[in-house]
């Protein structure tokens, strides 16, 4: 393998490591607004879903990218605008598999989470962390 693949994998790695710990923050948030709360269950899987895209923003930029921008509002608002994309990714595989297809809740956002963890990372391999 060489050195270009071995640090693209590497950052991969650690893009679903940050990823565990906005899982961690998104499932805990739906859980709390959806069942305790009672909120609407889009509702509280997109709080959710952003809470933990904040919380991965950071961890991201830190670590996985090291990213030293400085215009770190824009940065933030790419990454917000991948998210956005990401949040709607994820709605709409949860209305297929809960809604329609009449799958457990949590099942359908753990696959939504599988797909959605793909377009955010080259999402923000391309757009929004590009100063590596």
């Amino acid at each position: 393998m060489t050195e270009i693949n071995e640090a693209f994998l590497f950052k991969f790695l650690k893009f679903g490591a940050v990823g565990v710990s906005g899982m961690a923050i998104d499932f805990g948030i739906t859980y709390l607004l959806k069942e305790k709360i009672k909120i609407n269950k889009y509702a509280a899987n997109t709080f959710g879903f952003f809470s933990a895209a904040s919380s991965n923003f950071i961890l991201n930029r830190l670590w996985t990218f090291q990213s030293d921008d400085p215009a770190v509002g824009f940065q933030y608002f790419k990454f917000l605008t991948v998210s956005v994309v990401g949040v709607l990714i994820s709605n709409s595989i949860i209305f297929l598999l809960h809604d329609r297809l009449k799958w457990n809740f949590y099942f359908a956002k753990l696959i939504s989470i599988g797909v959605v963890l793909f377009w955010n990372f080259f999402a923000s391999y391309f757009f929004t962390f590009v100063d590596r």
